[in-house]
């Protein structure tokens, strides 16, 4: 009996995509990462593309037709794609380390607070860009730099 689900790389006919995108919008190729290294680089693409997000945004908010902000969210994401690419080149080892806690831990920040410092460390060094929560409360010590936090691993 055949399988209905085929390998495209093994087909002889080339994939020919069935809505493919207007002429007019800029093509960008996907960041190709999982969500554990745009986790880990989340603090630092929203200040870094805040321009571009708060366009689309607005742009979203003018028009609620997907076409519409094709444009900006391309834009969007060509901006993701450079700091992406700007981490890997200067702080890989630290970014690697960072992001693959986060994978082993349930995507929970407060398990890979050793790490995430040494790449908070390295892209100020390296690149200028601090971490930055929003909204965090004036006066108070952010989540991120609490020294002897209430919520850690529990060792056995």
């Amino acid at each position: 009996m055949a399988s209905p689900m085929q390998d495209p790389g093994s087909s002889a006919k080339p994939y020919n995509d069935p809505t493919p995108m207007p002429a007019d919008v800029p093509k960008v190729t996907e960041l190709g990462t999982t969500s554990a290294p745009l986790k880990s680089a989340a603090f630092f693409i929203g200040p870094y593309c805040k321009d571009y997000n708060e366009d689309f945004m607005l742009c979203k908010a003018e028009n609620r037709d997907p076409a519409h902000c094709l444009k900006e969210g391309r834009r969007v994401t060509r901006c993701a794609t450079d700091l992406i690419t700007k981490m890997r080149e200067n702080c890989l080892k630290e970014f690697d380390a960072h992001w693959g806690c986060l994978e082993k831990n349930n995507q929970e920040y407060y398990l890979c607070r050793k790490p995430e410092r040494t790449l908070n460390k390295c892209m100020f060094d390296k690149l200028g860009l601090t971490k930055t929560i929003p909204n965090t409360p004036e006066g108070k010590t952010p989540i991120h730099l609490v020294e002897s936090p209430v919520f850690k691993a529990v060792q056995k």
